[in-house]
């Protein structure tokens, strides 16, 4: 999943500068920086189990949500300045454009269990019997020490993090994907076994009911994150020609990552043992077994594992900036927007902690790992897909509303464009509900009350603090204001 802070800008060529000075990002590197932000290995054992059939998989996905999500954030991006909040607000009106924040950074709490217990089962082929991955108790502590270690790191304030986070993308993601890649090609290279076969027909996945379907809704969450990426739209010389183009060779470089090295897990762990959160550390014990350096498991699961946890450590203040911007116009208890001497978040990060804390327990509560790690994918999942159902509106509605702002991107086919997007969001949000092939620990007809509950708890305080809002929470500009694009008169 896409972080919701803003990613650092890699440095543009020098060919891209302009005459007068001012630096632009050229089309190879937004499609670079697109790939890094969007890419991780955490969803890889899932798709492994469908073989070639993940192929298919990926690409549904990529073609109805993220090129989608792509095109009308770069519209919104370049005509409005703030971001989800701004976008729905200019849309929908203020209680909306609060909702969508707010459930653009909710989401991003329910996904750091999911982050950590991955994190989680990477040390145990480093530290400890790897078996202990399948241990509730073990993953629930680990998430809940590890988060709040971060969390007291992120109060501490400054951007020690930030600077490492791209190298942890680079330990962490790319450098294992990439061994992954090579090991791969060399296990079939070498006439070794593939535990799933390897015809063209495989690419078609077997369809076994709508169960068998839920698992892409996992991978929309994967592709996730691609309306905060769109700002840098604005930083190209041309962006109605470029970004598309960036688009398009980002999608490319996205499929190849998820796609390549989700083969190489397939070929040789058998489906039987892929975990959820062990599949990618399993491969490698494969790999490096057969070849006789099995010592190098360890190593590279603690380079997965440390990359992972920059990741979070980087990712904790981000998003929570966004709602305490939303915060200080009045819409959130005052309690809620205290910053400590730092100037950090404190009062919305004990509230993020609070609720990493709670949804770490349905580790312990649910007696099978990957139905909890499942669990949490679908509900980050319904979450961050109810804003995006409101993001295609608000796009839709602009266009119509304000057709006078500049927008220096405009998507061709919005309707279509922007329909599509919206369709796909809303069935992957219903697919959501479905229990997945294979589910237990958690009777059948509980897992959609489940869903529920959790949607309605997490989802419906922004809608609660707009209604019960007071002038004394007011610390900043007035929620109502509108801010215009720098290309406004």
């Amino acid at each position: 999943m896409a972080s919701s802070s803003q990613p650092a800008v890699p440095e543009p060529d020098a060919a891209a500068k302009s005459r007068t000075g001012r630096t632009y990002l050229s089309v190879f590197n937004l499609a670079i920086l697109t790939v890094v932000v969007v890419a991780s290995l955490r969803s890889l054992p899932t798709m492994a189990t469908y073989g070639l059939g993940s192929i298919t998989l990926y690409i549904i996905p990529a073609l109805l949500f993220l090129v989608p999500v792509s095109l009308v954030a770069a519209e919104l991006a370049t005509g409005w300045n703030g971001g989800v909040f701004v976008w729905v607000r200019e849309a929908m009106g203020v209680r909306w454009g609060f909702t969508a924040i707010w459930l653009q950074w909710i989401q991003n709490v329910v996904w750091f269990p999911v982050q950590l217990a991955f994190i989680a089962a990477s040390f145990t082929f480093v530290f400890v019997d790897e078996k202990l991955s399948g241990s509730g108790l073990y993953t629930a502590i680990v998430i809940v020490v590890l988060y709040w270690v971060s969390t007291a790191l992120t109060l501490r304030g400054g951007n020690l993090f930030a600077k490492v986070g791209s190298w942890g993308g680079l330990i962490g993601t790319i450098a294992p994907g990439a061994i992954l890649i090579v090991l791969g090609a060399c296990w079939l290279g070498t006439g070794q076994e593939s535990q799933v076969p390897l015809k063209w027909g495989d690419v078609v996945p077997p369809f076994t009911g709508f169960a068998s379907l839920v698992l892409i809704v996992s991978n929309f969450l994967a592709y996730a994150g691609m309306e905060v990426n769109a700002v840098h739209a604005n930083s190209m010389r041309n962006p109605g020609k470029g970004y598309p183009k960036a688009v398009f060779i980002a999608l490319f470089g996205i499929l190849g990552v998820f796609m390549l090295p989700t083969i190489a897990v397939a070929v040789a762990v058998p489906k039987g043992e892929l975990g959820l959160t062990t599949g990618i550390n399993l491969a490698f014990k494969v790999f490096f077994e057969h070849w006789g350096i099995s010592w190098a498991t360890a190593v590279v699961s603690a380079a997965i594992s440390l990359g992972a946890l920059a990741s979070v450590v980087t990712w904790i203040a981000g998003p929570s900036k966004g709602v305490l911007a939303a915060a200080e116009t009045g819409l959130m208890p005052v309690w809620l927007q205290k910053r400590n001497k730092a100037g950090v978040q404190q009062g919305i990060l004990m509230v993020q902690g609070l609720i990493v804390t709670a949804l770490a327990a349905l580790f312990i509560a649910i007696p099978n790992v990957s139905t909890a790690f499942f669990t949490l994918v679908d509900m980050a999942a319904a979450l961050y897909l109810i804003m995006y159902m409101l993001m295609f509106v608000s796009a839709l509605r602009l266009r119509r509303t304000r057709p006078d702002v500049t927008r220096a991107y405009r998507v061709p086919a919005i309707k279509w464009v922007a329909g599509i997007g919206f369709a796909a969001s809303a069935a992957a949000f219903v697919l959501g509900f479905v229990p997945p092939a294979g589910l237990s620990g958690i009777p059948p007809h509980l897992y959609p009350v489940l869903m529920v509950v959790v949607i309605i708890l997490l989802g419906i305080p922004p809608l609660l603090f707009y209604r019960f809002r007071k002038p004394g929470w007011n610390r900043g500009p007035r929620a109502d204001n509108h801010t215009p694009t720098a290309t406004e008169g």
